[in-house]
């Protein structure tokens, strides 16, 4: 393994495959095509995707592989997949398809598709029968047995589709390659138990497990040693945390636990579902050091009658009730959310009380998406009669809507003084991304030297979604 590689991967413990990764390693050393094998990895989706995506990252280096930016150069690529919209299946199909010349000319290269995609037989069999090229293909219940599937690749030369089911075990001791120096995610819970009937999550990602706690505070914990200052907590739904664990604890005293970790660092966490949005998480937040100001809530729908069709559990005023309990107890609380429209039924006026629902709650931004039906929901076989125009002719007003919101939330916010992480430079000269604890962006002049670092900064103007500031010394 490059001596490079190592500081960046966790503590491997007991990893059940590191004698095929020393085997990879082995062929690669005959075969790579440059001076150290290279892989290229694209990750499609949310960020349970990417943290997938660094676990097989850490199994490749201890394969010895570096990583390509590109995959011209590569002797793996490889595609992380989502399922969650239709969209993003059409760009890895395409994207896939564009592959098929560079193999042709070196058919060394090994190409692998994982993910939630996979997971789907129909995905699956389309992958076998018009991308013969492909080499390697498995889900997500597959990802700590990649160093095994891919040694068998390579050795046998044959075409591998796994199709394993959810086994229920948390394999802990798969390693980690992270992408950033102060930036982490970690998964604290896996799958999902709700059945949305939109969603194919709990269908490609399997029921909920979840972590120990002990393992996830070892985690955190090494992080901070090491310096990383955004930690996020990761889950489909962190806010059912705990459950078929033998220990009695639920996601606010795993927060709690965390929050009393000493450090200089920010806590995070994505996604809560509202019916299991508690007072007492609420409470949690309110009363912490380092939990952000910020929570990411998706309503999906303001009507009532489109809540119980999609089988979200919860009513229009269960969710206006929280979050008005969560904007009483945390005053400089930033909501977001997510919302869907034109599911199949929606009418008009179902869509008008999303309308109402938004301006009532008052969000800093939101993730919007028009309906993408997705095979194998219930969903899916809903009869939908609203025409593609009317569904962009809401999608658009909604979006007006929110624009309206953002730039009075940001105009509310200028010449307050607020504490950042500043993140990245941007594309314009001089000119530093800083992100606040209630998730709002930031624009100010600072240098490379900043980033990763906390300031204090002095918003002077606002647009709809970014702010612009001074830093403070």
């Amino acid at each position: 393994m490059p001596e490079n590689n190592k500081n960046l991967l966790q503590t491997m413990g007991d990893f059940k495959a590191l004698e095929y990764t020393q085997a990879v390693a082995e062929i690669m050393s005959l075969r790579k095509r440059g001076q150290v094998p290279l892989a290229y990895i694209r990750t499609y989706g949310c960020q349970q995707n990417v943290a997938d995506s660094q676990k097989i990252q850490g199994m490749l280096s201890l394969c010895g592989f570096e990583f390509a930016d590109t995959p011209d150069d590569a002797d793996l690529i490889l595609f992380n997949t989502c399922a969650v919209r239709e969209h993003a299946e059409d760009r890895v199909f395409g994207n896939v398809g564009a592959l098929k010349n560079l193999k042709r000319s070196h058919p060394s290269i090994t190409i692998a598709l994982c993910g939630c995609m996979m997971e789907q037989k129909h995905i699956a069999d389309r992958i076998y029968k018009s991308f013969p090229f492909v080499n390697l293909v498995f889900g997500t219940h597959s990802i700590h047995n990649f160093a095994k599937l891919y040694y068998e690749c390579l050795t046998y030369g044959k075409r591998i589709i796994v199709a394993e089911t959810d086994d229920r075990v948390i394999h802990e001791e798969v390693p980690v390659k992270r992408d950033g120096e102060f930036k982490a995610f970690v998964p604290i819970m896996y799958g999902c138990d709700n059945f949305c009937s939109y969603c194919i999550v709990p269908h490609v990602r399997g029921r909920e497990k979840s972590r120990s706690s002990a393992s996830v505070l070892a985690d955190v914990k090494q992080l901070i040693n090491d310096g990383y200052k955004d930690i996020t907590l990761l889950g489909q739904n962190v806010n059912s945390y705990g459950k078929g664990l033998e220990e009695n604890i639920t996601f606010a005293e795993l927060l709690r636990q965390i929050d009393a970790i000493p450090g200089d660092y920010r806590l995070r966490f994505m996604t809560s579902h509202p019916k299991d949005c508690s007072k007492e998480l609420i409470d949690t937040i309110a009363g912490s050091e380092h939990i952000e100001r910020h929570l990411h809530l998706p309503f999906q729908s303001g009507s009532d009658r489109i809540l119980k069709a999609m089988n979200r559990k919860y009513t229009r005023q269960d969710y206006i009730a929280i979050a008005a309990y969560a904007k009483e107890k945390i005053p400089e609380l930033q909501i977001t959310s997510d919302v869907i429209v034109g599911f199949p039924g929606e009418t008009y006026e179902d869509f008008a009380q999303t309308l109402t629902l938004v301006e009532e709650v008052g969000f800093s931004s939101l993730y919007t998406f028009i309906f993408s039906p997705r095979a194998g929901t219930e969903a899916f076989d809903m009869q939908d009669e609203t025409l593609p125009q009317e569904k962009s002719n809401r999608f658009a007003e909604l979006l007006k809507l929110q624009e309206e919101i953002s730039h009075r939330r940001s105009a509310a916010m200028q010449g307050q003084t607020v504490k950042v992480l500043v993140e990245s430079k941007t594309d314009k000269p001089g000119m530093v991304s800083c992100r606040t604890s209630g998730n709002i962006i930031i624009e100010a002049q600072g240098e490379q030297s900043m980033v990763g670092t906390f300031k204090q900064v002095q918003i002077t103007s606002a647009g709809n979604y970014v702010l612009k500031g001074i830093i403070l010394d």
